[in-house]
């Protein structure tokens, strides 16, 4: 089974909703792990709030710490924003998304991060 980790700096939004978006497409084909290089205490209300607008539920979610556990049980790790706080470990496909942080955005523009998440999970989806 392939695996990726969606990472951010306080997965709390971008690697939530990321995940939460790879959980439902990809039919539990593929192991699907978030973590932050310095999580938040909890999810971000509003990415939980426009995630539910389509029918996905992430509000049971706790942002973690990537750990070598995590990093191990995959095989693509996407990073959102975290630039040298996130790891690396040779020998794994790494993917960039520089995705603006939906910490403190209104509504709308969480939004619009919601749904260019969206796309590009559906696109790393098809590629594995």
């Amino acid at each position: 089974m392939s695996g990726i980790l969606f990472l951010c700096i306080h997965n709390a939004g971008r690697s939530q909703m990321a995940a939460g978006f790879a959980r439902e497409l990809s039919g539990d084909k593929v192991l699907i792990l978030s973590g932050g290089s310095e999580p938040a205490d909890k999810i971000n209300s509003v990415a939980v709030e426009v995630m539910k607008e389509i029918g996905i539920d992430i509000s049971s979610y706790v942002p973690q710490k990537y750990n070598d556990e995590l990093l191990n049980a995959v095989d693509v790790v996407v990073t959102m924003g975290c630039g040298d706080t996130c790891p690396y470990i040779p020998g794994k496909r790494y993917v960039d998304w520089p995705l603006d942080d939906p910490k403190g955005q209104p509504l709308d523009e969480v939004r619009r991060i919601r749904d260019e998440i969206k796309n590009r999970v559906t696109e790393l989806l098809a590629q594995l």
